[in-house]
């Protein structure tokens, strides 16, 4: 007889599912082809739904040990208990020299940003061949801000401690400006951009990026044509050193607008001397939501 090598190939290893209204469904596909002479049987198994993760979860979380960094494969799931992702088919057999389809559904029962998991191609019950990690968003609203750094712990917990970066930029001496806002702090969520630029006349200005998306879904009124974005007080942004491509616009149904940031140190800034200053950023879709955006901002010797 001849011994055979079981290959395969699989389209991705990362399979990111975006951004999907509560109680609604996104769907995605993938291939994995059967490369060698024989058929393969295989089952496609969710590290979510693994024996083991009721021992997983009686570890210390990743929050505590690691507030600023996301560890583990399995994030945010349902309140329902069951997995955010769903996989079909979920076994079965690869045919010789043939390619198989599979679907993977992300269906989120409350928002979060941080939906996880990780999904194993397992062939004959034993032998691992492909590992693809899962990650998807869900929001109450159609409408999403993306760019910088989340200033929001990565898994859910009972408290939300203050963002532990901002809290060591202020006690390294920072210098702050904040731009007043209309509302209470707890009902805004924030996003930190940091912003680099070289010492000298020559270098050139710091960038950066927030994106401003509208989620597509056929449960919001026809009326609403596109969502409206604003930043309050543009005025005070420029005046250190701060430049926005768009201060306010419209984004169609599910489109994303791309907001270039840019920064020029002002007169008398100095490398190792760095500044934050805060600005509202207002989305008005369905329902008004507000999202402060610091602007961390410094010269970087060049040396």
């Amino acid at each position: 007889g001849h011994g055979v090598t079981p290959t395969t190939v699989c389209s991705v290893g990362e399979l990111d599912m975006g951004y999907v209204i509560t109680g609604e469904q996104g769907t995605s596909t993938f291939k994995i082809q059967n490369t060698c002479s024989v058929p393969l049987p295989y089952s496609l198994q969710l590290d979510s739904l693994s024996s083991t993760e009721d021992e997983d979860q009686q570890k210390i979380p990743s929050l505590v040990t690691s507030p600023l960094q996301r560890t583990g494969f399995v994030g945010t799931q349902n309140y329902d208990g069951l997995s955010a992702f769903s996989i079909s088919p979920a076994e079965g057999e690869l045919v010789a020299g043939n390619s198989q389809d599979f679907t993977v559904t992300f269906s989120p029962d409350h928002e979060s940003l941080f939906y996880s998991d990780r999904l194993k191609a397992v062939l004959f019950g034993k032998k691992t061949a492909h590992v693809i990690h899962l990650k998807g968003a869900a929001r109450d609203h159609p409408m999403f801000v993306e760019g910088g750094i989340p200033l929001e712990v990565p898994v859910e917990s009972l408290a939300v401690p203050a963002p532990a970066l901002l809290q060591e930029a202020l006690a390294g001496g920072m210098i702050v400006y904040f731009i007043p806002l209309s509302l209470e702090p707890k009902s805004a969520k924030s996003i930190l951009l940091v912003l680099e630029c070289l010492e000298g006349e020559s270098s050139a200005p710091a960038r950066a990026e927030l994106r401003v998306g509208s989620i597509h879904t056929p449960f919001v009124s026809k009326k609403v044509k596109s969502l409206e974005f604003s930043f309050e007080s543009p005025q005070v942004l420029q005046q250190k050193g701060f430049t926005l491509e768009a201060t306010k616009g419209k984004v169609e149904r599910g489109r994303v607008k791309r907001i270039g940031v840019s920064w020029v140190p002002p007169a008398g800034c100095r490398a190792g001397d760095p500044l934050l200053v805060t600005a509202l950023l207002t989305l008005k879709y369905d329902v008004k939501e507000t999202y402060q955006i610091f602007l961390m901002a410094r010269v970087v010797s060049a040396s």
